[in-house]
């Protein structure tokens, strides 16, 4: 068997107790070691067979994973936050669909959650945003016309950018010329949660300085939107004159 496991997004606290228990059991690991935190490897056992696939292929990591099945081995493939988001998860999938290996996947915690919960942040506030856009800027890899991001700027909705602290010139251009005011607030959040974790806060207007002054340029978030400014409206959830299923607003 196969096990896609969510690492999280770099404190190894935060990989969920099924994942952690899976490592544990494991007899071959596959880690993405370009973005996982190596501490979560002292999880393997003794004699786990671990592979770094940051050097690898597809074809090579897929011929690990079979070798490892025909061993009777269980396999972990271990992916950074959760594999559902740029984790090129699907084509591995498939390709063990189609030689009859079994796989399933545990989810984590993703890196637009820790980059969140280190600003103290959070991205539906009511009368602001009610819609979080987790995107990228176009790069080697190319983005549907239809998701330019200054096509999705124009919403004005909470976004989180992944795979584009190195564009930040170019990510910068594309909000602005979305429509984003620059004065609208924004923040790169390099390597949330790690040991190293660094916050920085500004403006859209404001991110190709922030960038070039801390020299940021991968493994961070880029995140834009009034959720980081200070105004917002209180939610109804918790509001005394609002009524749902588990209480009766007051009069």
């Amino acid at each position: 068997m196969i096990h896609f496991v969510g690492a999280g997004p770099g404190d190894p606290e935060l990989i969920t107790m099924r994942g952690r228990r899976l490592l544990e059991e494991a007899d071959t690991i596959i880690y993405a070691g370009s973005l996982v935190n190596p501490a979560i490897l002292d999880w393997a056992k003794p004699g786990c067979k671990i592979y770094d696939s940051a050097g690898m292929t597809l074809e090579q990591v897929l011929k690990a994973m079979e070798t490892a099945e025909k061993t009777g081995h269980d396999t972990v493939r271990l992916h950074t936050g959760d594999p559902s988001l740029y984790g090129a998860v699907r084509e591995q999938m498939d390709a063990l669909d189609s030689k009859g290996i079994p796989w399933d996947v545990t989810p984590g915690v993703s890196a637009f959650s820790g980059a969140a919960a280190a600003l103290g942040a959070e991205y539906t506030l009511p009368g602001l945003s009610q819609t979080l856009i987790i995107t990228r800027m176009e790069g080697r890899t190319p983005v549907p016309e239809k998701e330019a991001l200054a096509s999705l700027a124009s919403h004005q909705a909470s976004m989180a950018l992944y795979l584009s602290a190195g564009m930040a010139e170019k990510v910068q251009k594309a909000l602005l010329s979305g429509g984003i005011p620059p004065e609208t607030p924004a923040a790169i959040v390099y390597k949330a949660t790690w040991p190293e974790e660094q916050v920085f806060r500004g403006t859209v207007g404001s991110l190709v300085k922030i960038a070039e002054e801390n020299n940021i340029t991968k493994t961070a978030l880029i995140l834009v939107g009034k959720f980081l400014g200070e105004n917002y409206e209180r939610s109804k959830l918790y509001d005394p004159g609002f009524s749902h299923g588990y209480r009766q607003g007051a009069l």
